[in-house]
């Protein structure tokens, strides 16, 4: 689906919505109906949320407006976060929630904001930003993080990435996980989480770390060192259980249970 069918499948949403829920259609129509594109009306809902501070809404529109204006691919990781939590989530089968209520969805496109405008040298705002998003979404994204698209952050809560994290396409992390350092070291010091990763909720990955393409985190885990491609583990700290023959990419699946699957052979491989 390309961004002119998000935005108009978006608009139809809050069409139907506002015709039969009265007392939303005021909000409907200032955050779409009113709208001419998906990137103005992200920077309309997004201000109205963060404007806590000193910085007025208008600013905070202006910039964010700004920003998915100049950087086309911006809105098109957007948009692939919005698909990604309408085809992953099961509480939700549209993109109006996600847009209008999601904390996970708003704080990873407020994110994008500040990590363009880390890129360009305006760290201060960039920081400034992070503070806003940490205050009203209780999510902590350093702005250095590198986080690709097709994201999702599933209720989101106390979720924490550090300055060199990296997050490839198709992850899917629930809440309260830490992605952080081991302590005070500089430089490169935080986990990489391949393409299609899967990470339950509470889970702490610590220090420069990898997590191969298709891995899957259990809940409440703490790992400390690389975790294979396509494996499972789980526990403190973590220690690979096996994989899923039939799972390659278990962000996509969203099973956290340890059902059928094939056990670890240590130095064997799966």
């Amino acid at each position: 689906m390309n961004n002119s069918s998000v935005w108009q499948s978006l608009r139809d949403e809050a069409t139907a919505v506002a015709s039969r829920e009265r007392i939303l259609a005021k909000v409907l129509t200032e955050y779409v109906l009113e709208r001419s594109s998906l990137e103005d009306a992200l920077s309309w809902r997004l201000s109205s949320r963060l404007a806590k501070g000193a910085v007025p809404s208008n600013d905070l529109r202006e910039l964010l407006l700004h920003a998915y204006d100049s950087v086309p691919t911006i809105i098109k990781s957007i948009e692939r976060d919005l698909e990604a939590v309408k085809e992953r989530d099961p509480a939700c089968d549209d993109f109006l929630s996600p847009f209008l209520y999601f904390k996970g969805f708003q704080a990873l496109s407020a994110y994008r904001v500040s990590h363009w405008l880390w890129k360009e040298g305006r760290k201060d705002l960039a920081l400034y930003l992070q503070s806003l998003i940490s205050v009203v979404y209780g999510v902590d994204i350093h702005p250095a993080a590198l986080i690709g698209k097709g994201i999702l952050l599933d209720h989101a809560t106390g979720f924490v990435a550090g300055e060199t994290t990296v997050i490839e396409d198709n992850v899917s992390i629930l809440h309260e996980v830490t992605l952080g350092g081991t302590g005070k070291d500089r430089g490169d010091r935080h986990p990489k989480i391949r393409s299609g990763v899967l990470i339950g909720a509470g889970a702490k990955i610590l220090g420069n770390v990898e997590i191969g393409e298709g891995a899957r985190v259990g809940a409440s885990s703490v790992v400390l060192a690389d975790v294979p491609p396509h494996v499972s583990v789980a526990g403190v700290p973590s220690k690979i259980l096996g994989s899923f023959a039939d799972e390659s990419i278990p962000s996509l699946g969203m099973d956290h249970t340890l059902i059928n699957m094939k056990v670890y052979e240590a130095g064997g491989g799966i």
